[in-house]
């Protein structure tokens, strides 16, 4: 091969792999976020409907993206408010997710759920925070294998994409909703 052949090879080989370089670039990387960055983003006292619900924030779970940007929960101490048997979590949604067949905006939720299937899956209602509005449902399936209970677990995608409930999950997908 010629010098020529082997630069325009080169060039081309550039080319083709440049918008793969760009489109892995321009994907947002999530981590899990630290217990500070949690207490910062999450309240004490929840906002659910028209009272504030103590948080349990030993059960704090989150990802943080390189922008700041949280999907972060916590379990609400619902005993003695309007709330209990209704909700059990409080999240913020700081960038459009998919939970299931859920699409959630940027914003402030309570959910809980119920046991479906004879105890095999958990149906998960989703609630905007200020108002207990219905946004949906979806199912979190029995995760097979797991041990390990968790009271609440947000996964970074890159590890599962899995929101953890107990010993029960959903698959999420971040992006545009």
């Amino acid at each position: 091969m010629t010098r020529r052949t082997i630069q325009c090879a080169a060039l081309c080989a550039v080319c083709l792999a440049l918008p793969a370089l760009r489109a892995q670039a321009q994907k947002t990387a999530w981590r899990q976020a630290t217990q500070a960055e949690l207490a910062s983003v999450l309240p004490s006292r929840a906002p659910v409907e028209n009272e504030h619900i103590e948080t349990e924030m030993r059960t704090a779970s989150g990802i943080v993206d390189e922008h700041g940007r949280f999907i972060a929960g916590v379990v609400l101490i619902t005993a003695g408010y309007s709330a209990e048997g209704k909700y059990s979590h409080y999240l913020i949604v700081q960038a459009p997710v998919q939970i299931g067949s859920v699409f959630l905006k940027p914003g402030e939720y309570a959910f809980g759920w119920t046991r479906e299937n004879g105890g095999d899956a958990l149906r998960v209602h989703f609630n905007r925070a200020a108002t207990g509005a219905l946004v949906g449902t979806t199912d979190a399936h029995w995760i097979a294998g797991s041990t390990r209970v968790e009271s609440l677990h947000i996964w970074p995608p890159e590890e599962k994409a899995l929101i953890q409930i107990g010993r029960f999950g959903i698959a999420y997908k971040l992006g545009d909703v």
